[in-house]
């Protein structure tokens, strides 16, 4: 038997307007069980609820954050299971800013490396090109 949920729910495109996530993407979350499967009218249209609003929100400003999909996992599994720990999560955060900062240093090394190559660039029509010649150097490699 179908369930038929409250009239005010959410269709899918309101959702989607709503948290700013495409649709594909709101599917893909139900099918990996990041977001749990709405209830559906008679003709089969996905109803969302309050409730899936505030956790496609939650996913998307996680995401927007950088946290992985198996980091938004643990924290949902946190919530859902009620044993959110401000200690687990803390340490969790810290982790990823740990990353994030790996990674800007990271950037910074590429930026100083494009630099130097733009610099050696004269920008004329001459047959050498010192950032081509950069890229086929394999002593960089």
């Amino acid at each position: 038997m179908s369930r038929v949920t409250n009239p005010r729910a959410y269709p899918i495109g309101a959702l989607s307007r709503e948290t700013g996530v495409n649709i594909e993407t709101i599917r893909y979350y139900e099918k990996i069980g990041l977001m749990p499967r709405p209830d559906r009218t008679p003709g089969g249209n996905r109803q969302y609820t309050h409730d899936h609003l505030k956790r496609l929100s939650f996913i998307r400003k996680s995401r927007d954050l950088g946290f992985s999909i198996a980091e938004i996992r643990s924290l949902l599994g946190m919530v859902d299971q009620h044993e959110v720990s401000c200690g687990e999560v803390h340490r969790m955060t810290l982790q990823h800013l740990a990353a994030v900062r790996d990674k800007i240093a990271a950037l910074r090394k590429l930026e100083t490396v494009l630099e130097a190559m733009a610099a050696k660039c004269a920008r004329g029509d001459v047959p050498a090109c010192p950032v081509i010649d950069t890229l086929f150097d394999q002593a960089g490699a």
